[in-house]
């Protein structure tokens, strides 16, 4: 199949599979005569992997580890799971920083009074420097 039919099964743009192709992400396709990618049904099996460990927030190269261990038909299921975990530990991290972004953000709109005055302390907050590490509440 081409790279439009292997984009519509796999639900991965055709940019993003010659993206993966030029970081080594997925092997490179076979080429026609005249040039044109080809694919088979193995090829979008694991754009479909890569675009579901996407979407759970992998990184490339966690992304390229799992495709080594998938691969491996000897693989200790101990490895994959590291991976794994060391994403959760991630994902838990960034949860942290969104909710005191959020509380930030919410403290900070409370405080607004929002009416014609000019005293924001939104504004004021965002024009000073907090010290790093610390958030303005």
């Amino acid at each position: 199949m081409n790279i439009g039919q292997a984009s519509r099964a796999s639900g991965v743009s055709a940019k993003m599979i010659r993206y993966y192709e030029s970081i080594h992400l997925i092997k490179a396709s076979e080429r026609t005569e005249s040039g044109y990618r080809t694919y088979g049904n193995s090829d979008v099996h694991t754009l479909r992997f890569i675009k579901r460990a996407r979407s759970l927030g992998f990184s490339l190269e966690q992304i390229k580890e799992l495709l080594s261990l998938w691969e491996d038909p000897h693989r200790a299921s101990a490895d994959v799971k590291a991976i794994a975990q060391e994403h959760v530990a991630q994902l838990e991290q960034r949860i942290r920083e969104l909710s005191e972004m959020r509380d930030t953000i919410s403290h900070l709109a409370h405080a607004c009074s929002g009416d014609s005055r000019p005293e924001c302390p939104i504004l004021q907050n965002l024009a000073s420097v907090p010290e790093e590490g610390h958030s303005c509440h």
